[in-house]
């Protein structure tokens, strides 16, 4: 007779809870899906990764984690298994300001293109505004992402100050631009009771 699998759900610590994923801390268990992912060029193109990073530098990386005052990060997780798919965060916070940029990678592929990172992209910016009391976060994206950018407009985010920085990277042999994007707080929080109401109640 077959053993009974034992769920890997039933071990997660859960911060932040969505319909479909959930964000939670990353830990070092977690260390060699994150070098197999930083080290994957589909995935890390829109990084900023030039070099290998070793299983070594990503383990000091999550040791890290929770001393770091001004960056808040998160594995995010789906709900049906368990698994972590990416990771997410809250970077440069600025408590004077009241700003943060952010920052969001799906690291498993068959899990792309799911809606998965908007939904992630909602806990978080609901944990930025209503728990952080922040009043704008920010992102940047390349010209040629545009799978992101449709993602933070879904949450949100408009052009900040108009025009990209033009060629202002240089991404895959070609110097490309530099979209920079925001949402406000007062404008999510409009977003999240519609969001909340439609997909969490």
């Amino acid at each position: 007779m077959k053993k009974k699998r034992r769920s890997k759900k039933k071990d997660c610590v859960i911060f932040r809870k969505g319909k479909r994923v959930f964000l939670g801390p990353i830990e070092l268990e977690h260390v060699p899906l994150l070098t197999k992912w930083i080290n994957d060029p589909e995935v890390n193109e829109f990084l900023t990764i030039i070099k290998p990073n070793s299983s070594l530098s990503e383990e000091k990386w999550v040791r890290s984690l929770g001393d770091r005052e001004n960056d808040v990060t998160f594995g995010i997780f789906l709900f049906s298994t368990g698994e972590m798919i990416g990771v997410i965060g809250l970077h440069q916070i600025n408590n004077v300001n009241g700003t943060a940029t952010t920052g969001t990678i799906i690291g498993e592929k068959n899990q792309q293109n799911k809606g998965y990172g908007t939904e992630a992209k909602m806990l978080l910016l609901e944990y930025a505004f209503n728990t952080l009391n922040l009043r704008k976060i920010c992102s940047q994206v390349y010209d040629f992402n545009g799978r992101s950018r449709k993602c933070l407009e879904k949450c949100g985010y408009k052009l900040d100050g108009g025009d990209p920085l033009k060629a202002h990277v240089y991404r895959n042999g070609n110097f490309v631009d530099l979209y920079n994007l925001a949402v406000f707080k007062d404008d999510f929080l409009k977003l999240w009771a519609k969001y909340k109401k439609k997909y969490l109640a």
